[in-house]
């Protein structure tokens, strides 16, 4: 709640996301057909159906063969759902605990813009920005990663990885990632805008995580733990929770 109400105050449109999604909406998002592995395939009669992996996928298809007016670009979106996930590609590594789960709940930020880069830039930058509030709001400490060419997926051309302080892995953990997607997947999605000058030309998409509910977890329940094992809350958080300190048993 304490995120969505911030990203509301910042002009983005919530949106609740589907669980179950279609194949097209994979293959508009690129997790078809090289994320496949990583994807829940629901058997019987609609064999078109798929547990979705994260947010992004189904609202980004929203607009999916549709022409947008520039006038109304960008668009924004803060989005809720549940998210499943195989974990096959991460070979059994982190499978104990909270850290790699096959399912759990995301809000996800995501964009649709215009296609010119230098507009491009600030709505990722824009996008990190949010990101690193939230985390600095609940008074977590973090490093920002800015991936290399290696450590992206094919659709991306720019990607930030944001990692949070977790005591117990002794070190940082991946919590949001930031990806400017450029057209890759509005072309596939056929998304579309129309200028003032009457010229149509693809969109650009663009996602980061806005909060993951396990990770986001790990990191402060052990940053907060205290000595005598009760855990206190952010600032932020005690108006919703109604309390300050969850105490030791």
């Amino acid at each position: 709640m304490y995120v969505f109400k911030k990203l509301m105050l910042k002009g983005y449109t919530p949106m609740i996301a589907p669980a179950i999604i279609k194949k097209f909406t994979l293959f508009g998002s690129g997790h078809l057909p090289w994320g496949e592995k990583e994807l829940y395939k629901l058997n019987g009669d609609d064999d078109d159906a798929y547990l979705s992996a994260t947010a992004e996928i189904p609202i980004t298809s929203y607009f999916s063969n549709e022409i947008l007016q520039e006038k109304d670009l960008p668009k924004k979106f803060v989005a809720f759902s549940p998210c499943f996930r195989s974990e096959a590609g991460s070979y059994g590594k982190d499978t104990k605990g909270l850290y790699r789960v096959h399912e759990f709940w995301k809000i996800e930020q995501v964009v649709i813009g215009n296609n010119d880069m230098d507009n491009a830039r600030k709505i990722h930058e824009e996008l990190q920005q949010n990101a690193e509030e939230i985390l600095t709001d609940l008074g977590l400490p973090y490093r920002v990663l800015l991936m290399c060419t290696g450590d992206m997926g094919e659709p991306q051309i720019k990607k930030y990885d944001i990692e949070t302080w977790m005591p117990s892995r002794e070190g940082y953990g991946e919590t949001m990632s930031n990806s400017m997607m450029g057209d890759f997947q509005t072309r596939r999605l056929k998304i579309k805008y129309r200028n003032k000058h009457g010229e149509t030309a693809y969109c650009y998409s663009f996602n980061n995580t806005a909060v993951a509910s396990p990770r986001i977890l790990i990191a402060l329940l052990e940053n907060y733990q205290q000595a005598d094992g009760s855990i206190l809350i952010p600032k932020v958080l005690q108006e919703l929770t109604g309390f300050a300190k969850i105490e030791a048993k």
